[in-house]
């Protein structure tokens, strides 16, 4: 079979296409990149029973809704961590509360921390693999399957799903990265892909520490 073979102009083009994509991923975790704006929410179940998942879910509501005054009107992620760390005492306690109304005497946590996350996709928008700081809750002895998602900005709730764009910009990202996590183009696609290998190889790092 015969080899095909480039011209150097189209060598020197592939090269400069693929430096360009490379750049443009790269980009989204620049500092401060899309990772350093976000502040995401990891909810860890007791187990993976259906009653443990269900409640599960229940407390990402409870919380997302604790957070959801405090964080009002919020323009500044280092102002929202600022802010979520104060409550985390005001949170375990409703949380606490939330599990007694409930008929259960479940221990359950909140701490912030720097965690490696997996790409996620949701229904409007996804996040590619990376560190990100997040707000961890853990019930009883955290044996089961997670929720991720957003705390800030919030787009997890439904409002904002809706108007993702405008919570996403108000928050600090830039036109660029609203378009890289909603993939607005096959460009952005393709910066997408690689900006997950290159949160996925951070997060290699992360481990390691």
């Amino acid at each position: 079979m015969e080899s095909i073979r480039f011209k150097p102009w189209e060598l020197a083009l592939c090269a400069g296409l693929i430096i360009a994509l490379l750049a443009g991923a790269a980009s989204a975790y620049a500092e401060p990149g899309l990772s350093d704006k976000l502040i995401r929410l990891h909810v860890v179940a007791a187990s993976d029973s259906g009653e443990d998942q269900a409640l599960k879910l229940m407390v990402r509501d409870e919380t997302l809704s604790a957070l959801q005054e405090p964080l009002s009107g919020v323009t500044d992620v280092s102002e929202a961590e600022r802010i979520i760390a104060e409550n985390i005492p005001m949170l375990e306690a409703r949380l606490r509360g939330f599990l007694s109304e409930q008929g259960l005497e479940q221990p359950v946590s909140a701490e912030l921390k720097r965690e490696a996350f997996p790409t996620r996709e949701y229904s409007t928008f996804a996040l590619p693999a990376g560190p990100y700081t997040a707000l961890r809750v853990t019930l009883g002895g955290g044996q089961g399957q997670n929720w991720w998602c957003v705390v800030f900005p919030p787009l997890c709730a439904a409002s904002a799903m809706e108007r993702l764009p405008d919570t996403s910009r108000a928050a600090g990202l830039t036109e660029e990265e609203v378009m890289l996590i909603t993939q607005a183009d096959e460009t952005y696609a393709v910066r997408f892909k690689l900006a997950e290998w290159l949160g996925a190889l951070r997060n290699r790092f992360l481990k390691k520490q």
